[in-house]
């Protein structure tokens, strides 16, 4: 299931997960985790959506690998408000969220030009115990609307000990180009870390 896939033959994955059904060869976490990462990878949202939820039914414990790969999915999908709600259901369902699932969540916002919320989800990273990445950084930047809420991400990402790279200086640049503002504190702070 995993080669169906990664080969982007999601269809066969799931044909796959079928015959171990019709086999009562009872497929455990690994292979429902492997076909909703073959719907993720194949842009279905709704199987992968489908495959979580049925999950329990079937015996098998949904884990963060198998939301990882639906958040995945909702943001491909296009499908943001999904991808946070599927967030922000881990703790009730006793799974520790990880930065690949913070990340696929602000994934979505950004793709959807939900700035707003990407910052919100950004914001609430260490809420979840956990560490933001340059990746998190380099998301909430992406994302960002506002010149101001781009170097205010730039700054924390130079206070967390990050060193900016080329793509998410691009990204402040251009946040300031649109709103037509000079750019000087953020180089001088750049160069200064």
């Amino acid at each position: 299931m995993s080669a169906c896939g990664n080969g982007g033959q999601w269809q066969l994955a799931l044909g796959l997960l079928c015959i171990m059904l019709e086999l009562e060869l009872k497929p455990d976490e690994i292979s429902y985790d492997a076909a909703i990462s073959a719907c993720e990878k194949g842009g279905q949202w709704q199987l992968a959506l489908s495959l979580l939820s049925n999950m329990p039914a079937l015996k098998a414990t949904p884990n963060v690998v198998s939301h990882n790969a639906a958040i995945s999915a909702c943001e491909k999908g296009g499908q943001w408000q999904l991808a946070c709600l599927l967030l922000w259901q881990l703790p009730s369902r006793r799974i520790t969220p990880d930065a690949i699932s913070c990340n696929s969540a602000l994934a979505a916002c950004c793709a959807c030009g939900q700035w707003q919320m990407a910052l919100v989800l950004f914001d609430q990273i260490p809420d979840l115990d956990l560490t933001r990445t340059e990746i998190s950084y380099n998301l909430a930047i992406t994302a960002v609307q506002s010149w101001r809420a781009a170097f205010q991400v730039l700054s924390q990402l130079l206070d967390a000990r990050f060193s900016p790279d080329a793509f998410c200086l691009s990204t402040a640049i251009s946040s300031c180009e649109r709103a037509g503002e000079a750019l000087i504190w953020p180089i001088q702070a750049a160069k200064d870390s």
